[in-house]
């Protein structure tokens, strides 16, 4: 088993607290917290999972192993889930530390009350990055763009099993996580929404037309991407905008978690950027504790950079993609010389490395991600 980045960020976690582990669904997060047994495998009688009907009468009966430390998997399907962990806690915490992961749901459910506050740490697990898996070069990384960072597709580096992955992924996503969360009659509707949020990746995302392709009203296009936010298939970004920019204020842009499934090569590029500052901010915010931000930049003249991230609503740097690495954008220079934003990079898939100005560089996406020190 890999061991993943945030290991050691639990380990250290859960020398005080519980630790939730949520992220997309198949992204690793039960082979993760599996790691921390001993020993490391699914019939280790510390791991329980609610859908296991063993591990589900010893869980409700407070029948827990002696272990030091238990895992329970999926837990948040019982109604009463926190209530129950609390008084495991509560009661065992000096003797017993307590790993608690599950599929997409466990974060909306966790969001349901504040029982537990003050008792846990929760963690997000992303897809696999250039960082994580030690990638150097651009030929490098050709899997990772085609395939996509959750684990089975990547590894496996097999189309016929890919094609089958992201259908299965799409189903249970929409007929497991949706349906059992919202509750709602369309959510045929909602899988065919999905299935288009592809082509809509990158650019302005448009509720209205939106709505107008589903037939349903503004309101209900917004939440149903909404819903499908909450399940980790994809993500909004929302625009920054700096004192002397003339910066668009409403317009958002759209990504997924899986970039695999997204053409042509120049957008699946750019998701592949934006899947690793998520992964970035989302690191640093949950375990340092500062606040991060994804943003875009755009002003009303259609001038653009596609990322800026800030910590603490300061600007660390923004970011443009490129698939070619000859030509600069002049943007890059605009927005420079009228913010206070430190650093632009504009990253690339060729092997070019040149600073233009004092503000600007150009690289490979590789060499950004080693001294950026993405995750």
């Amino acid at each position: 088993m890999k061991q993943r980045y945030l290991f050691e960020p639990i380990e250290d976690f859960l020398t005080k607290k519980m630790v939730f582990v949520g992220g997309p669904r198949q992204v690793g997060k039960t082979t993760l917290c599996i790691q921390f047994l001993n020993p490391p495998h699914l019939d280790n009688r510390a791991y329980l999972n609610w859908d296991d009907l063993e591990s589900k009468s010893m869980i409700r009966n407070g029948n827990l192993p002696p272990d030091p430390l238990v895992v329970l998997d999926e837990i948040h399907k019982y109604t009463s889930w926190r209530n129950l962990v609390k008084g495991f806690y509560d009661k065992k915490k000096e003797v017993q530390k307590f790993l608690i992961t599950g599929s997409a749901r466990l974060d909306y459910y966790r969001r349901g009350g504040d029982s537990l506050m003050g008792r846990y740490r929760y963690l997000r697990l992303h897809p696999f990055s250039l960082p994580e898996l030690k990638l150097e070069t651009v030929k490098d990384m050709e899997p990772l763009i085609k395939f996509g960072g959750f684990p089975e597709p990547l590894f496996s580096q097999n189309e016929r099993e890919w094609k089958l992955w992201t259908r299965e992924r799409l189903y249970r996503v929409v007929n497991d996580d949706i349906r059992d969360l919202e509750g709602i009659r369309d959510f045929n509707k909602i899988e065919l929404l999905a299935e288009h949020l592809p082509d809509r990746v990158g650019s302005p995302l448009s509720i209205n037309n939106i709505a107008n392709d589903l037939a349903v009203n503004h309101r209900t296009a917004e939440h149903w991407i909404g819903i499908l936010e909450r399940v980790y298939y994809c993500f909004r970004i929302p625009p920054y905008g700096p004192k002397k920019i003339n910066a668009v204020k409403k317009e958002q842009k759209l990504y997924l978690w899986d970039w695999s499934v997204i053409s042509p090569e120049g957008v699946r590029f750019e998701n592949l950027v934006a899947s690793h500052l998520l992964k970035y901010c989302h690191f640093h915010e949950d375990t340092q504790g500062d606040k991060m931000e994804l943003r875009f930049l755009r002003d009303v003249e259609k001038r653009e950079v596609d990322f800026v991230v800030l910590k603490n609503s300061k600007p660390l740097f923004a970011v443009e993609c490129k698939t070619g690495e000859r030509v600069v954008s002049p943007h890059l220079r605009y927005f420079s010389e009228r913010t206070t934003i430190p650093l632009f990079f504009q990253v690339h898939l060729g092997k070019k490395d040149f600073a233009p100005d004092a503000k600007i560089r150009v690289l490979p996406f590789p060499r950004f991600c080693q001294e950026s020190l993405l995750i």
